[in-house]
């Protein structure tokens, strides 16, 4: 029996970045000499066994064959006869096909090391296009280690354009899809996923309604970046850069949906998108099977961020509107992360960057203002029921008032 450290820990030590998780390949053992060792095997679908001690997981080396479709088409073939070698070659980038032994010799079958070295995320064998998961694993690799200089090897963006244009990527459930799209929002450079994923044409399979937003104008004179693509990636990057939430980064991915809509005709205006894109966000929402929270904030920003840009402006009672609409007297939170939401918005133009967003400052007194107002002094004046509604309302938007008027003054 031998034990070898495997994949992302040997890339990140190499790296001189942190390790996070360790994960392990045995060679040469059985599922029984594992189990006879006290370890504790976990899963049905290969023989993967949990340390007795540290809880590690360690896996019999295995060789794999494509059975059907999806990431799951698979059938798993682990024996004490199995090598290291082959192994490897089933893993997904050559820089995750590396192993260390016990006294930290690397072993390099498929040129991880010299990859590294020259940056490039390259595909280990052909087998790379029978699993189309891979296509958005090496996008998040892309939105990871682009500040690194990383980028994804010729031959294997044709390698994902291949398996784009299969309809392959269709197979893979929502929840795999989700998992690796969250993980890769939340990258520091989450701009480069969505990149990547246009580049190789996985994006117009599994965001369609993303994909139709490059090469449509804006105005220049708010947007001096033009293309709505451009300005979507532009707010991505702002995201990473002032380390959103994904709830945040999600709802500024799809902010701008309905832009894809506008007849050609009315370009470069985009009069009522924001309504427009409602259906599309809620499509969009339901088909990657987004959580209750990323949801709920995707839909209202995209509903409500040209109010945030437009706060200052605002009436007292559309600015009253605002704030019911995000229930900020129950969540707010919510409305902070919608703040964020416009914020980034702002932030993701062309010469935009630094600019100041005395919109936030202004909301958040706004919220302030009406969460201030007390609902004793009204019920003790015998207000109940619906009428104890309207005076709430009537106190929340003479607050709002007051607020907007001394904004003014100050």
């Amino acid at each position: 029996m031998q034990i070898y450290k495997v994949g992302g820990a040997v890339r990140d030590r190499l790296l001189g970045r942190p390790v996070a998780d360790i994960d392990w390949v045995v060679v040469g053992a059985s599922a029984e000499a594992m189990q006879a060792q006290g370890f504790r095997p976990v899963g049905s679908d290969f023989p993967v066994f949990l340390h007795p001690q540290s809880g590690e997981e360690y896996a019999l080396a295995r060789t794999e064959r494509k059975s059907g479709q999806g990431y799951g088409g698979f059938t798993f073939h682990a024996s004490p006869d199995v090598t290291l070698e082959e192994d490897l070659i089933r893993r997904d980038l050559t820089v995750n096909a590396m192993a260390e032994d016990e006294h930290g010799n690397v072993i390099d079958p498929y040129g991880g090391l010299q990859d590294l070295e020259a940056r490039l995320l390259r595909h280990v064998s052909p087998a790379f296009a029978e699993d189309p998961l891979r296509v958005l694993r090496v996008a998040r690799f892309a939105a990871r280690y682009a500040p690194l200089g990383f980028r994804v090897a010729e031959e294997t963006l044709a390698l994902m354009r291949q398996l784009a244009e299969s309809g392959e990527l269709k197979a893979l459930t929502a929840e795999r899809s989700w998992k690796e799209i969250s993980r890769a929002l939340l990258e520091p450079r989450p701009d480069v996923f969505i990149q990547v994923l246009r580049d190789c044409g996985a994006l117009a399979e599994l965001l369609p309604e993303l994909d139709a937003l490059f090469g449509v104008p804006q105005t220049a004179s708010h947007h001096p970046e033009v293309d709505t693509g451009v300005h979507c990636l532009m707010v991505l990057q702002q995201c990473a850069q002032h380390e959103q939430p994904l709830t945040v980064r999600w709802a500024c991915l799809l902010h701008d949906l309905g832009k894809g809509r506008t007849p050609e005709s009315e370009w470069p205006r985009h009069i009522a998108h924001e309504k427009r894109g409602l259906k599309l966000i809620d499509a969009v929402n339901q088909r990657c099977k987004a959580p209750r929270d990323c949801a709920e904030l995707a839909l209202l920003v995209g509903e409500y961020h040209t109010h945030g840009h437009r706060a200052l402006e605002l009436r007292a009672d559309t600015l009253l509107d605002l704030l019911q609409a995000f229930d900020v007297y129950r969540r707010p939170q919510r409305f902070e992360e919608f703040i964020s939401a416009c914020e980034m918005d702002a932030r993701g133009r062309l010469g935009f960057e630094e600019r100041d967003y005395p919109q936030a400052t202004y909301l958040r007194g706004a919220m302030q203002a009406t969460r201030a107002v007390a609902v004793q002094p009204l019920l003790e004046q015998g207000f109940k029921g619906a009428e104890l509604g309207e005076a709430l309302k009537r106190e929340r938007l003479n607050a709002l008032k007051a607020y907007k008027e001394n904004a003014k003054q100050t």
